[in-house]
């Protein structure tokens, strides 16, 4: 999408196969199944998109996908197809050198594990090595002491690199990275799970990460059984919703598959969902 100066793509890092049952939470399978069908192991395909800004001077990145550390185990335990990122950036003429600026929605392992690479001697390293890497302070601290119910999404070489070298910027709440760029914090899914708004003059994209990964959970009731807190999801989607709607926002999801961005209008009632190609 053009928006005068300031051009924006999402670009995927692959797909991944999550438990439809851990996706949609406390809704039956009786009712989310009508909208979407899981495979014969009650598995949703989810992509891993990330978006790019390009502005005259600067390229962000928002969210890194999984990465390419840990392949072949990801193969096996979810089915990953993934570290597609660079590809597509190279594809819109960019090169992990050019990257200026990360911005992570969370650091869970599908957000953040673009963020390093393994080097010749197995050693992770940072991918974007000129940018500055932004996350909520409060995100830092739960992947650096999380407990038991989300050790296994949180992996240390994700990030701790990049701290070594100075290379993190800790934000608090809602932030400006450029004029008309800024973050917001959505605590529901992740303690500082932020999201990423966009206004260039009349357009305002918004990438939403975990708070409604796909068009499937606009339903306020639809949120993952692995978020920290349910009931504050539930506010924030309502809140978001609203102003989605209000402002013509178009919504950029974290994990949709299909249709990865699209408007939101109320009609009759009932909300319902417009996709866009980005």
């Amino acid at each position: 999408m053009n928006l005068g100066t300031t051009t924006i793509d999402v670009v995927s890092d692959g797909t991944f196969l999550m438990d439809g049952g851990c996706l949609f939470g406390q809704i039956p399978k009786t009712e989310w199944e009508l909208q979407i069908k899981p495979d014969r192991r009650n598995r949703i395909r989810l992509a891993l998109n990330c978006m790019l800004i390009q502005t005259p001077e600067f390229n962000v990145l928002v969210d890194t996908g999984v990465g390419s550390k840990r392949q072949d185990k990801m193969k096996e335990m979810i089915r990953l197809n993934g570290n597609k990122l660079l590809k597509g950036l190279k594809a819109k003429g960019i090169t992990a050198r050019d990257i200026d600026a990360v911005i992570l929605s969370n650091l869970h392992f599908d957000h953040s594990g673009g963020c390093t690479k393994l080097d010749r001697s197995g050693t992770p390293v940072p991918t974007f090595p000129k940018a500055r890497y932004l996350v909520q302070k409060s995100s830092w601290q739960e992947a650096n002491s999380p407990n038991e119910r989300y050790r296994d999404i949180f992996h240390e070489d994700d990030f701790l690199p990049l701290a070594e070298r100075d290379m993190l910027e800790f934000i608090d709440d809602k932030h400006e990275v450029l004029p008309g760029l800024t973050v917001k914090v959505t605590n529901g899914p992740s303690d500082g799970h932020q999201i990423v708004l966009v206004e260039r003059g009349s357009e305002k994209i918004a990438y939403v990460s975990d708070l409604i990964p796909t068009p499937y959970h606009l339903p306020l009731p639809y949120i993952p059984a692995m978020h920290e807190y349910p009931n504050t999801t539930l506010e924030q989607k309502r809140e978001f919703i609203d102003m989605a709607v209000e402002g013509g926002w178009l919504v950029v999801f974290g994990h949709a598959y299909e249709q990865n961005a699209g408007y939101i209008v109320q009609k009759n009632g009932a909300t319902q969902f417009l996709p866009v190609e980005v």
